[in-house]
C-alpha cells in the first residue's frame, strides 16, 4: 500500500520537508518511489506536483493527516471535486 507523507530534510532545528509517495513499511527517511511536492514550515511555503499527486490518489495512495491538511490549504480537493464531478 502506498502513502502519501512527509520525509525530513535539512539541518537541525531547520528542517524542511519532501512529500514523497512510498510504501507503507518503509522508514520515514527510506527510499520513496516519486517525490510529488515540498514543504518549507519556516517560509510557510508548499510546491505540489497536482498531476503527480492525482495520479497517485487514483492508484490508491492514502495521504497521511499531515499531507492531508497540506492538501486542503492548498486546495487541491478543490480541483478534485472540479475534475471529478
Amino acid at each position: 500500500m502506498l502513502k502519501l507523507r512527509l520525509k525530513r530534510c535539512g539541518r537541525k532545528q531547520r528542517a524542511v520537508y519532501r512529500i514523497v509517495a512510498i510504501d507503507v513499511r518503509s522508514r520515514r527517511e527510506g527510499k520513496d518511489l516519486r517525490k510529488v511536492g515540498f514543504y518549507h514550515p519556516m517560509k510557510n511555503q508548499i510546491y505540489l506536483n497536482v498531476p503527480l499527486i492525482f495520479y497517485f490518489l487514483e492508484k490508491g495512495a492514502q495521504p497521511t493527516v499531515t499531507v492531508q491538511n497540506l492538501l486542503i490549504k492548498a486546495e487541491v480537493f478543490k480541483e478534485l471535486t472540479s475534475k471529478f464531478p
